[in-house]
């Protein structure tokens, strides 16, 4: 049962008045914008030129037009009526179109084929409308307004699957804020009902289903911190300031000190990020804490941590997404048990710092059908080829700390000239040494036997890879490092020759014995606690590594073929196995056992769902939903949420005090030296602080 009002930011306009009166209401001390260089005045709208033309975003448009009203001089609103009319063009309005309502992402698209668009051209409108409706000329805010409606009905039609994260944020925003804009009780709860499907969904797990992913976690922190400012439904309100502050918790403890940049394994990312082309996230980070985006308290999960540490997080555990990170003074590394979102995951990837570059330097894994490499093309009306090089592979790991076991298998095998599996590093120039096993590597290519172990030192770390069982599908399918377009990349090949379609591959099929094999152990290290690479590879092969098989099969999908892969050293065991014929996940381990689902796992915060959480010598005890506890001694900071549906009580445990709350439903408690500060739904009673004062948040 929801209650909402719409006092605040209800639509209500003075009829009597003219456009030049509104007008005239405007702010008189504003400049006008300065017009981006690459605004079209025949179009109206914001062009981008790429190598198969000129092109205008619908999305871009609604933007641009959004910082017009905002600015509000004269000369915007002017400008910001034909930007509207063009937005507002490329909506598609030919009644019985399946999308009617929705937005052509770009002006020159003939149908309605990315659905997003609609999402992402209103969450430029309804704010705008919200805060500066009275700015607009009275026909083009009603021609806005029923735009708007239009763009509800078939965001309600299409209804997101809570998965899609950044998606489903979209919708979550554009249905509460547009529902409170319109006056429509029903679209507003609508909204709201979806905030909490999101959050139960999520909460079952961990961390969103569209995981650690910089760009389109970037899209729902975003999408939350505008609902927060202008959703008048007070629980929503605190649901969406209650994620902020998860979302904002799982970014800090993914921010690598030592090279700024936000550590993987990604769900999904494109190329610059992998890459480290684009700026160093930690700044992103500062700027959301500095501007109210997240609580100011994530400052210290950054600061207050220790030098080394792993985090271990799950997304979605049917379906095996759960990731985790290791951090190093000079280098990060993380590791996804599956592949997460298509071909934009990175299932495994190291930032490490190099000393006088201007972005650190980064290792990251590819499987690869017949030699793909980076394209020339991006714009999607061709799909062929892309400026990001796309996983081609299915993918299981492990990791413990710094190593990590890798295993893949082609997505599939159709007239294929070579398949293999690339380990990646970034900017050859800038890798200091190579070695396969004691022998130190000058020129390039180089090939590599089977059994031999591969050290890359550069920067600040060392990375040693010792390739596992490989099924050779043709004729002497090599290991080799090459260069390749200016990166160092460890080829293992499953296949090199002739095209070929792989009728073996094929299930169901008469040939079929599982698939091929090809395989990886890493191990990343402190530059200096070795003295050369060849020192750390001798470490490496010290280890005990079991690789072992199932003999092959005809398959007749009754019996699995297993591959068990684990490695021992200095106390320390990982071992990960995988039946060959439904390419599936049977068992992950370390030396203390198998290894579970963690929500999160980390030194310094943690989340469960059993009705207590425990991080050093602080305790959150709470109802039976999932909750989570961050805990900074050094500064004497606790901030812990319970995200239950159900009010129970709460009580947090610290070193100096206590909270004991009778009942809250979902929200924070935040122990700041001393000082209390809690924001829940459905707190009932007057919470007694122990050792501290309590200021109740409005």
């Amino acid at each position: 049962m929801f209650c909402i009002s719409f006092a605040a930011h209800s639509v209500k306009h003075d009829e009597s008045l003219s456009d030049t009166e509104r007008t005239e209401n405007m702010s008189e001390i504003n400049m006008p914008l300065l017009i981006p260089q690459n605004f079209n005045a025949d179009t109206s709208m914001l062009s981008k030129t790429t190598e198969n033309g000129t092109f205008h975003e619908s999305r871009s448009a609604a933007g641009f037009a959004a910082r017009l009203v905002a600015n509000g001089a004269p000369q915007d609103m002017e400008l910001a009526e034909k930007v509207l009319n063009a937005v507002l063009e490329c909506q598609e309005l030919q009644e019985g179109d399946a999308h009617y309502g929705n937005f052509r992402w770009m002006r020159e698209d003939e149908v309605v084929e990315d659905l997003n668009a609609v999402e992402f051209v209103l969450e430029n409108l309804i704010p705008t409308m919200i805060k500066h409706d009275s700015r607009l000329p009275d026909l083009m805010r009603r021609r806005v307004l029923h735009a708007i409606r239009l763009g509800l009905e078939e965001i309600e039609q299409l209804d997101v699957l809570v998965a899609y994260t950044n998606i489903t944020a979209l919708d979550i925003l554009n249905t509460c804020l547009g529902g409170e804009l319109l006056q429509d009780q029903a679209i507003a709860e609508r909204g709201y009902g979806k905030m909490i499907e999101w959050m139960s969904f999520t909460d079952a797990n961990g961390i969103p289903y569209e995981y650690n992913s910089p760009t389109y976690t970037g899209v729902t922190i975003g999408a939350l911190r505008k609902l927060t400012d202008l959703v008048q439904h007070r629980d929503t309100k605190i649901r969406a300031r209650t994620m902020l502050a998860r979302l904002g918790l799982t970014v800090a403890l993914h921010i690598h000190r030592g090279t700024g940049r936000w550590a993987g394994p990604y769900s999904r990312a494109y190329q610059p990020t992998v890459i480290g082309e684009t700026g160093a996230e930690v700044h992103r980070l500062e700027q959301w804490i500095a501007n109210g985006t997240l609580p100011g308290w994530i400052e210290d999960v950054l600061k207050h941590r220790p030098d080394k540490f792993q985090v271990t997080e799950t997304a979605y555990s049917p379906r095996n997404l759960g990731i985790t990170t290791y951090h190093s003074p000079s280098f990060a590394l993380g590791t996804s048990v599956t592949a997460g979102m298509g071909g934009q995951s990175n299932v495994m990837i190291a930032h490490y710092h190099r000393e006088g570059s201007e972005r650190p330097g980064v290792l990251y894994s590819r499987y690869l059908i017949n030699d793909k490499w980076m394209g020339d093309f991006y714009h999607a009306t061709d799909r062929t080829k892309s400026r990001n090089l796309v996983e081609e592979g299915r993918f299981y790991g492990v990791q413990q700390g710094a190593r990590v076991i890798g295993l893949y298998a082609p997505s599939g095998l159709r007239l294929v000239s070579s398949a293999k599996a690339a380990l990646i590093w970034t900017q050859r120039e800038l890798v200091d040494e190579i070695w396969v096993g004691d022998r130190r590597v000058s020129e390039l290519p180089a090939d590599v036997a089977q059994d031999e172990i591969v050290v890359i030192g550069s920067g600040g770390t060392l990375m040693a890879v010792r390739p596992l069982a490989r099924t050779d599908l043709g004729y002497q399918a090599p290991i080799r490092l090459v260069e390749i377009a200016g990166d160092l990349v460890l080829e293992i090949y499953n296949y090199l020759g002739p095209q070929k379609a792989f009728w073996e591959m094929e299930w169901p099929g008469a040939f079929y014995k599982g698939q091929p094999q090809c395989g990886f152990y890493l191990e990343a290290a402190e530059r200096s606690e070795y003295s050369d690479g060849a020192s750390f590879a001798a470490a490496v092969k010290r280890g005990v590594l079991k690789d072992i098989t199932d003999d092959p099969f005809v398959y007749r999908g009754e019996k699995e073929r297993l591959w068990s892969v684990e490695y021992s050293r200095d106390g320390e065991t990982l071992g990960l196995e995988v039946d060959l014929m439904e390419w599936e996940l049977k068992r992950r381990w370390t030396q203390d056992g198998a290894i579970g689902w963690p929500m999160l796992f980390s030194p310094v915060a943690r989340e469960t769902m059993n009705g207590e959480v425990t991080v050093g010598n602080a305790i959150l005890n709470c109802g039976k939903a999932a909750a989570w506890l961050f805990a900074s001694p050094e500064t004497k900071l606790w901030a812990a949420a319970y995200h239950g549906l159900a009010a129970a009580p709460v009580t947090l445990t610290v070193p100096d005090g206590k909270v004991e709350i009778e009942e809250m439903g979902m929200g924070t408690i935040v122990w700041d030296d001393g000082v209390v500060n809690i924001e829940a739904i459905d707190l009932k009673g007057t919470p007694i602080v122990t050792g501290g004062r309590l200021e109740l948040s409005d």
